[in-house]
């Protein structure tokens, strides 16, 4: 192998390893911030009650964004904080869901007694002649 030769791999080699590095975006700090506040916003709601499944995904995505973004493979970080973003929207989105459900069955079951309790009242109230 001839010294030009050599320079010209080593040089090949090197923008290689700068293309490479050059495709990965800036640090998602914004991402993994936004994530965490909505994972806290998730948990804080309950959403553990309704939506387990989708919790436990943006509380496992976010840690694969925090390993990823350790390891500086930001734009795999940055996927995962995103994805654990929307999941933890999704637990949110059907905590409420839930809680409206469990209150408007309330206001039903209330509705109900209600009803039972006028109509036993109207019963045993003496008619009055007219």
């Amino acid at each position: 192998m001839s010294p030009r030769s050599g320079f010209m791999t080593a040089a090949a080699l090197l923008c290689g390893l700068a293309a490479g590095c050059a495709t990965q975006g800036p640090q998602p700090t914004e991402e993994l911030t936004r994530a965490r506040t909505l994972i806290e916003q998730a948990d804080r709601a309950g959403a553990q009650r309704y939506a387990a499944a989708d919790l436990q995904r943006a509380h496992d995505e976010l840690s694969n964004a925090d390993k990823a973004n350790s390891e500086r493979k930001y734009d795999e970080a940055r996927r995962y904080a995103e994805s654990a973003a929307a999941d933890a929207d999704v637990a949110t989105a059907r905590s409420a869901a839930g809680d409206a459900q469990r209150a408007a069955h309330e206001v039903v079951q209330s509705n109900e007694t209600l009803r039972q309790e006028s109509e036993r009242g109207a019963a045993t109230t003496p008619q009055s002649p007219n």
